[in-house]
């Protein structure tokens, strides 16, 4: 067991398990299971904890979400809040075309996102740490369900996956968290974080556009829902361009729609399915407003009537100032500082980390993907996505870091 955490002796001890973190990996590559569904990641995970001897607790969220506890060595850390590390475990219904040997054996579903790569830099993290003999905090790990629309990370918190062993947890109440996403346009090897909002709040809606079907040779007896439809899609896009500031982010994009039967008939209904971002609560809310407003009137002036249906998903990702400021000095003194960087600006994407940082410091991060010298590589929730391996030992190596360094 090692009995200090220089930075030689983690780097070593993450190389001795690294064949076996990129087997874990491509083995939850190859069975992917949806939000909700993790049961046989969840059991993979459940028999990786008890091989090193870690104390878990299973049953969260639904089932899958599952936290383990590993105790401070030192006397003056034993009553210290626990440093939480989080991974997501779900996949997406999508249809791989990577191509790999450990590609997807279930059809339509594949891990487009890399939660397969998160979940193992996790358990990496796991193994390693237990191999320290000095460890000033104690550790929570979460693994998550449901990232991908379901708010697993949500359940998680409501049932006291953070309040220690009087809450419904594990061990000390969690003091701060931190969680990573592999991130394919950025370099392998470097991490990148900011203070403040990081990812945007996610808004879903169904507009269901009611119209007068008819015969497609006679138009004027009907009341064309396709064409209200259509209005309403190009009408909404002026949320963004008229009724917000030009430095100011909001999206709001229509990614489904479905209508008719055949090509000589006006359906009766036309249904929109999309989402809305926005980084501020004043302007989530001025979003909705003018999305009701916008649809309804744009419907009704064609003859037709919308039923709007809004769903309000995740709230924004907020880093934590002094959360974020002590994740950039670890991986600065871990990785060097030109490889550690400060975005400029939040992303639009959303993540359920969210809901964990309204309840304690909470500091989310990207990890590099990208091989260097590559410049066209798959992005995410695209069917030729795969988590490249050669970045688990960062991962784990940040992970590990933040787990030793004194709260």
């Amino acid at each position: 067991m090692t009995t200090m955490a220089d930075a030689a002796s983690l780097k070593s001890l993450i190389a001795h398990e690294l064949p076996d973190l990129i087997a874990v990996r491509r083995d939850f590559h190859a069975h992917p299971e949806l939000s909700f569904d993790e049961k046989r990641t969840a059991e993979v995970v459940q028999r990786e904890l008890a091989a090193m001897g870690i104390a878990h607790k299973a049953g969260y969220a639904k089932g899958t979400g599952i936290i383990a506890y590993m105790p401070a060595t030192t006397a003056d850390g034993a009553s210290r809040p626990a440093v939480a590390l989080r991974a997501d475990m779900d996949a997406l219904p999508i249809t791989e075309l990577t191509g790999v040997s450990y590609a997807s054996t279930r059809p339509g579903v594949m891990h487009a996102c890399g939660h397969d790569g998160h979940t193992a830099i996790l358990l990496g993290a796991a193994r390693v740490l237990s191999k320290v003999a000095h460890r000033p905090n104690p550790v929570t790990f979460v693994f998550q369900p449901a990232e991908e629309g379901g708010a697993g990370g949500e359940m998680m918190c409501a049932e006291g996956a953070l309040r220690g062993d009087s809450g419904g947890g594990l061990g000390n109440p969690v003091g701060s968290i931190y969680g990573l996403h592999g991130w394919p346009t950025l370099q392998l090897g470097q991490v990148a974080t900011r203070p403040g909002p990081m990812l945007a709040s996610v808004d879903d809606f169904i507009v269901e556009v009611e119209g007068v079907g008819g015969h497609a040779a006679y138009p004027h007896l009907a009341a064309d829902p396709i064409l209200a439809a259509a209005h309403v899609v190009t009408a909404v896009q002026s949320i963004a361009s008229r009724n917000v500031g030009p430095l100011e982010s909001v999206i709001c994009s229509v990614c489904m729609i479905h209508a008719g039967t055949a090509n000589n008939i006006i359906p009766g209904s036309v249904r929109l399915e999309g989402t809305v971002r926005t980084l501020k609560p004043a302007l989530r809310l001025l979003a909705r407003e003018r999305f009701f407003a916008i649809a309804e009137s744009t419907a009704r002036a064609h003859g037709c009537r919308a039923k709007i249906t809004w769903h309000e998903s995740y709230p924004v990702t907020q880093n934590d100032a002094q959360a974020t400021a002590r994740l950039l000095d670890i991986a600065r003194r871990t990785l060097g500082p030109g490889r550690v960087v400060v975005l400029e600006h939040p992303t639009m994407g959303g993540e359920d980390f969210s809901y964990y940082g309204a309840h304690v410091p909470s500091c989310f991060f990207f990890l590099g993907l990208r091989p260097n010298g590559v410049s066209d590589y798959p992005t995410l929730h695209q069917p030729e996505f795969d988590f490249n391996d050669d970045a688990l030992p960062t991962g784990v190596e940040i992970m590990c870091e933040v787990a030793l360094a004194r709260a």
